[in-house]
């Protein structure tokens, strides 16, 4: 069973490496209504990041996991990020200190979202996310937390009070 979600993935995967490679040009809306009318060029190896984050959804959290038997917030990104190429730090912290610092106002699909942990009190990143999604309305991200891998919308008090920073790291060309 684990092999053939495995080659699930897989074909998923390529299929939308393909498509991706087609040179489609698509736009998408700011993430706030002074800018709604910028139209935000989408990367294609950003789309095909996210992709196949997607087709892990539902994997269990498990702490210090970093496969798709389980996966931590940061084992999550290591892995989807390992499998274009990337070679990143392992903790969400070490992560929040690469690429370029990026607004709330500039998002886009691809960047990395850096949280405070449970404790809404600290200063420290202790959590990380992919950007997915943004609209006027929402920030979509994917991440790895209790319950699994799932989709969360940044604009609620849960995560806007833990909010940190986002980063952009540089896919190339």
């Amino acid at each position: 069973m684990m092999k053939m979600r495995l080659q699930f993935r897989t074909i998923v995967f390529l299929f939308v490496l393909f498509i991706s490679g087609l040179g489609y040009t698509q736009t998408n809306p700011a993430a706030n209504d002074t800018n709604a009318n910028k139209s935000l060029p989408v990367n294609p190896k950003a789309d095909a990041i996210i992709a196949y984050a997607k087709t892990f959804l539902g994997v269990p959290y498990r702490y210090g996991g970093t496969t798709p038997s389980g996966f931590d917030c940061s084992g999550f990104i290591n892995y989807i990020f390992g499998n274009f190429g990337f070679s990143l730090v392992r903790t969400s912290y070490g992560l929040a200190e690469l690429g370029e610092t990026i607004k709330l106002s500039d998002i886009q699909p691809g960047d990395l979202m850096f949280f405070k942990g449970s404790n809404v009190n600290s200063t420290s990143v202790g959590h990380v996310a992919l950007v997915i999604e943004v609209t006027p309305s929402t920030i979509k991200f994917i991440h790895s937390a209790n319950g699994g891998v799932r989709i969360d919308n940044f604009k609620t008090e849960y995560y806007i009070r833990r909010y940190v920073k986002t980063k952009r790291l540089d896919y190339g060309g």
